[in-house]
C-alpha cells in the first residue's frame, strides 16, 4: 500500500506544481496588461487554473499524510530530513493560499505589485520544488 500512496503522492504533487509554475507567469502577464478584455481573459485563465490545481494540492497532502501514517510515528521522529521538508510545504501551502489573494486583487483591480514582484514570486516554487526533491532524495538530515 505504500508503493501506491507513494505514486498518487507524487502524481498529485507534479499536477499541482505545473499550475503553480504558470498561474505566477500569467499574474506577470496580467500586471503587464491590466485592463481591457486582455484583463477580462486572464482573469478567466488564472481563476480556471487556480481553482483546478487546488484539489491537486489538497490530494498531495491527502496522500503525503497517508505515506506518513503508513511509515509509523518512529519512522516520523527520525526523519528529521521530513520535518524540514513539511516546513517548506507548509510555506507551500501558504503561497497557494497567497495565489487566491492575488487572484482576488487582479479580480476587483486592486493589483498593487509590480512585473518584478510576479517574476520573482514565480520562482519561490520552483526554488521550493528543488529543496523537497533534495531533502526527500538524498535525506541530507
Amino acid at each position: 500500500m505504500i508503493l501506491w500512496f507513494k505514486a498518487l503522492h507524487i502524481i498529485f504533487m507534479v499536477a499541482w506544481f505545473a499550475g503553480i509554475f504558470y498561474l505566477p507567469r500569467l499574474f506577470v502577464y496580467h500586471s503587464q496588461n491590466p485592463s481591457g478584455a486582455v484583463h477580462e481573459q486572464f482573469q478567466i485563465m488564472e481563476r480556471r487554473l487556480l481553482y483546478f490545481v487546488t484539489p491537486f494540492a489538497i490530494l498531495t497532502l491527502v496522500f503525503g499524510l497517508a505515506l506518513m501514517w503508513s511509515y509509523g510515528s518512529a519512522w516520523l521522529k527520525a526523519s528529521v530530513w521530513l520535518h524540514v521538508k513539511l516546513v517548506i510545504v507548509a510555506l507551500l501551502y501558504g503561497y497557494h493560499g497567497y495565489c487566491f489573494k492575488l487572484l482576488n486583487d487582479f479580480k476587483h483591480q486592486h493589483n498593487i505589485r509590480s512585473t518584478r514582484f510576479y517574476r520573482i514570486f514565480n520562482e519561490i516554487p520552483v526554488l521550493a520544488l528543488f529543496a523537497i526533491i533534495i531533502l526527500a532524495v538524498v535525506k541530507p538530515f
